[in-house]
């Protein structure tokens, strides 16, 4: 698009010249009305904000399925891509990995747009209402997978139980003898970490009225797991077993360095649960005990969801968590 067009358009819309760009870029989180102007008088003026080339093919249908994710290459990212590009080559079509960028001028939406995609999902991240307006008005299906919260467009999404994964780990907690419980939460508080939290302590609360648990917070990673850890697992030292979850594997080998610190013994004092059951769970010494997050069903699940014409109009699909107790929680004098 040239200068002179850009400049026109602005005119017609009374807005800036970077507003438009913006727009046509599908940048930025401009407000639905003001888009919608924008984009009419590209319309109007003949200029697509597609440009010439770009938009799905009109020839043949595409073959092609997008994952956008924020980031790619750590285990549970690992575990999408490998459940959507299985389920993508089953059904017949190829997947394209796109990188969301958190910057102003980060044009996906428009590069899907682009490559003719026939369906798009989105994984861990929360598109701005621009980016699923421009998905939306290139007639491709989305389906979010795991989304951080919860969005007021009629989208599907795919998640796992995770309100009752929290509540399966404290019930197990329990049975194991631990009477004073450490919650690891994560920060930012998304969607699946407010559930995850709320379905253990419930849980703990109808078992145990009086039990005391103390929550602490982590960056989702393992140093800050174990900073949050230390203090909480000092002042707890020498009461008894403690039960500590947290939200994600990660976080629980925070836990274990912290524990390390210490000089508690695992699961003697301090008996850990994680969250996911990512690969290396069973690489920590002791074993993790976990809640197993179906991650790569739930990414076949998305997939199917937007290309199988069976999938139907149902908005949230649900896979179950399970527990898989191993040796973190299984304290020595029981075998």
């Amino acid at each position: 698009m040239s200068r002179v067009t850009l400049s026109r358009i602005a005119q017609e819309t009374g807005v800036s010249v970077s507003t438009v760009s913006r727009v046509l870029r599908g940048a930025g989180d401009i407000g639905p009305q003001t888009r919608a102007r924008i984009l009419a008088a590209a319309r109007l003026l003949g200029h697509s904000p597609d440009g010439e080339n770009r938009g799905r093919p009109r020839s043949r249908p595409s073959q092609v399925v997008d994952l956008v994710l924020g980031h790619f290459h750590d285990p549970y990212t690992d575990e999408v891509t490998t459940g959507a590009r299985t389920a993508a080559a089953e059904l017949g079509y190829d997947l394209v990995l796109t990188a969301e960028r958190d910057v102003p001028d980060d044009d996906w939406p428009m590069r899907i747009r682009a490559r003719g995609s026939a369906g798009v999902v989105i994984g861990l991240i929360m598109p701005t209402r621009t980016q699923l307006a421009i998905l939306d008005e290139a007639g491709l299906p989305i389906v979010l997978l795991d989304p951080w919260s919860e969005v007021a467009h009629p989208l599907t999404s795919v998640r796992t139980t995770d309100g009752a994964g929290g509540a399966e780990a404290a019930e197990h907690l329990v049975e194991q003898g631990a009477r004073r419980f450490i919650v690891v939460g994560g920060a930012p508080s998304y969607r699946y970490g407010r559930a995850r939290v709320d379905g253990f302590e419930t849980a703990v609360r109808a078992l145990l009225p009086d039990a005391e648990i103390t929550r602490v917070h982590g960056d989702w990673t393992a140093p800050s797991a174990r900073r949050a850890c230390l203090p909480a697992l000092a002042a707890a030292r020498g009461e008894g077993p403690i039960g500590l979850f947290a939200c994600s594997d990660e976080m629980a080998a925070g836990a274990y360095r912290a524990a390390a610190d210490l000089g508690l013994d695992i699961p003697r004092d301090l008996m850990v649960v994680g969250f996911d059951d990512v690969r290396g769970a069973k690489w920590l010494h002791p074993p993790l005990t976990t809640v197993r997050q179906p991650i790569r069903e739930m990414a076949s699940a998305a997939v199917r969801a937007l290309l199988e014409p069976t999938a139907g109009d149902q908005r949230v699909i649900e896979l179950p968590t399970s527990l898989q107790v191993r040796g973190s929680t299984v304290r020595a004098t029981e075998g």
